[in-house]
């Protein structure tokens, strides 16, 4: 039996092909790990705020999961952007007790470490 010349390239193309798949998820998991890592430290490294602030947009991610057939399942993501005295605003994700306790308009003191969100007492 005879091999052609596309069969031995075929030998030689998928593992390469396989290694370059192999290497970029590993390196997008790493990159995502070592991107969640510098945020965490960030925030550690910045003082806690509170500042008065006004509830100005909210909104939600809704995920979905497919992990056979038989299982599929859904996140949401919680999100609230505050504006601040000076005009700056800020999107935080909060949890969804939180999210659903406000409403926009609403005014108080934002407390907040970086990009981690502590907490919000309205004002009446």
């Amino acid at each position: 039996m005879m091999f052609s010349p596309f069969d031995n390239a075929m030998f030689t193309i998928v593992p390469i092909f396989i290694f370059l798949v192999f290497v970029l998820v590993f390196g997008t998991i790493i990159f995502a790990l070592i991107s969640s890592a510098k945020q965490w430290k960030k925030n550690n490294d910045s003082p806690v705020l509170s500042v008065d602030a006004v509830v100005v947009a909210k909104r939600t991610n809704l995920s979905h999961h497919h992990h056979d057939n038989m299982h599929n399942s859904s996140s949401t993501t919680y999100y609230i952007t505050f504006e601040v005295d000076s005009g700056d605003r800020m999107e935080l994700k909060v949890q969804g007790t939180e999210y659903g306790m406000l409403i926009e308009q609403d005014k108080g003191k934002l407390t907040f470490q970086g990009t981690r969100y502590l907490g919000f007492k309205r004002i009446q």
